[in-house]
């Protein structure tokens, strides 16, 4: 948790750090505004950032073109009491599902990159 942080501050930080470590921004979901507008329920600042590493991508289409179903790589930005919660998908776990060891080796790649890329937030 980022103590004492606004939520727009850690998102700033949140996409040099992903950017620093070879993600885009592909997809942003404001899920308090959309909970607001779909719903009229008030909720505190919660964003879904779909980071994408278009090397790591591409590598994984190539080895099997149905994993877009698990692209991008989502990262919660999330106010909680006392500051902003961060934290992303594990890409092994979400490919888990498709059983192909190269695959496995592509997601490790990713998830040491966007766990570095979480830490430098």
């Amino acid at each position: 948790m980022m103590s004492g942080a606004a939520i727009d501050d850690v998102d700033a930080r949140a996409r040099k750090a992903l950017s620093e470590h070879g993600f885009g921004v592909l997809t942003e979901i404001d899920v308090k505004a959309t909970m607001k507008k779909q719903l009229d329920v008030e909720l505190p600042a919660y964003r879904i950032l779909g980071a994408c590493n278009p090397k790591m991508a591409h590598q994984a289409i190539e080895i099997e073109p149905r994993v877009g179903a698990m692209l991008p790589c989502n990262v919660i930005l999330r106010e909680v009491e006392g500051g902003v919660d961060v934290s992303a998908i594990d890409p092994v776990a979400s490919m888990q599902a498709i059983e192909n060891a190269q695959l496995m080796a592509v997601a490790g790649q990713v998830r040491e990159l966007l766990a570095k890329a979480v830490e430098a937030i």
